[in-house]
C-alpha cells in the first residue's frame, strides 16, 4: 500500500569498537551495503577488539540498557523492523532486555526474523563469563529463528566435542532454533573450512580454503550477510553461497594486504557481488530429522 513503509529495517545489538570491523561495525556496514536500514544498539564500547590487547571496557549500567531497549519497544517506527540480530553481550543482565525487544518486534510483525549470533568463545574455550554464555543459551537461543554459532560455541551448548560434519548436524538439530548456521565447520580436506547451514528439511555445506590467522570479525559479518540475503528473498542455499563467498573474499583480500582488520570500506563490492568460488554440497540429515 502507498504510504506504508516496507519492513526492511534491522535492529543490530552487539559490541562497538572505535577501531576495526567487528561487532556492530561489521554487521551494520554489511546490512546497509545490502540496502537495509539499521537500528544499532551497542552492548559494550571498546577501543579495539580484545584480541589486540587489554583496553578500557565500557558497559552501560543494566538499568540504563533496559530502559534504552524499552524505548525501542515503544518506538512509533517499530513496524519498519523486519529482523533483529544480536551478537556479543556486555554482561548477562542484558539478555532479558534483548529477549523482550525480540518479543515486541514479533508482536508487531509476526514474520520478523530473529538471528542470534551467540558470541561466547572459540577454539580456546569461552572468552565470556559463564553467566553470559548461560544467558545466551537460556534467554536468547530459544527465541531465535536462526542461530549462527561457530563449531566451538555449539559444542559448549551441546556439552560435547563436535569433530565431524555429522556430529555438528546432529547437535544443531537438537538445539533450540529451527535453523542454524555453524561456522568453522570442517571441510572435506584438512586445508579447507566451511559453513554448515541447517534449515527445516535441508542442510548445505559451503567450503573454501582456510586462511591462516584470519582477521577478526568473520562471524559478525557472516550472520549479517546471511540475514540480509534471506530478507532479500534468496533461497537458503543461495544465501549461504553468497555469504560464504563474500566473507572468504574479504578475508583473503585482507590477508593479501597484511592488514590486521577486515577492510570492509575497501571491499564493499565483495559483500554485494562476491566473485570468489566456494564449493557447495548438500549434507544428509540424520534419520528422523
Amino acid at each position: 500500500m502507498d504510504g506504508v513503509p516496507r519492513r526492511r529495517a534491522v535492529v543490530v545489538i552487539s559490541s562497538h569498537v572505535a577501531r576495526g570491523s567487528v561487532g556492530n561495525r561489521a554487521s551494520v556496514f554489511a546490512l546497509e551495503t545490502l540496502g537495509h536500514p539499521v537500528w544499532a544498539v551497542p552492548t559494550v564500547m571498546l577501543p579495539w577488539h580484545p584480541g589486540h590487547g587489554p583496553a578500557t571496557r565500557i558497559v552501560p549500567p543494566a538499568a540504563d540498557f533496559a530502559a534504552f531497549m524499552r524505548d525501542l519497544e515503544e518506538a512509533p517506527w517499530l513496524g519498519e523492523v523486519a529482523a533483529v540480530l544480536s551478537g556479543y553481550l556486555g554482561e548477562a543482565a542484558q539478555a532479558p532486555a534483548v529477549a523482550s525487544l525480540v518479543r515486541r518486534v514479533k508482536e508487531k510483525n509476526p514474520e520478523a526474523l530473529y538471528v542470534c549470533d551467540p558470541v561466547i568463545g572459540d577454539i580456546g574455550g569461552l572468552y565470556v563469563p559463564k553467566a553470559v554464555a548461560a544467558a545466551m543459551r537460556e534467554d536468547l537461543l530459544p527465541l531465535a529463528d536462526i542461530a549462527t554459532p561457530n563449531r566451538y560455541e555449539l559444542a559448549w551448548f551441546a556439552g560435547e566435542k563436535l569433530e565431524t560434519i555429522e556430529a555438528l548436524a546432529d547437535a544443531a538439530l537438537r538445539a533450540a532454533p529451527p535453523a542454524m548456521l555453524v561456522t568453522s565447520a570442517p571441510g572435506s580436506a584438512k586445508s579447507s573450512i566451511g559453513n554448515l547451514l541447517l534449515m527445516p528439511g535441508e542442510a548445505h555445506l559451503a567450503e573454501h580454503p582456510a586462511i591462516e590467522d584470519p582477521a577478526k570479525g568473520p562471524g559478525d559479518l557472516t550472520a549479517a550477510l546471511l540475514l540480509a540475503w534471506l530478507l532479500r528473498g534468496a533461497s537458503p542455499a543461495e544465501a549461504l553461497r553468497r555469504t560464504t563467498a563474500a566473507v572468504f573474499e574479504a578475508l583473503a583480500r585482507t590477508a593479501e594486504r597484511g592488514a590486521d582488520e577486515l577492510m570492509l570500506e575497501t571491499d564493499a563490492k565483495s559483500l554485494s557481488r562476491p566473485t570468489a568460488t566456494v564449493q557447495m554440497r548438500p549434507v544428509p540429515l540424520p534419520r528422523g530429522a
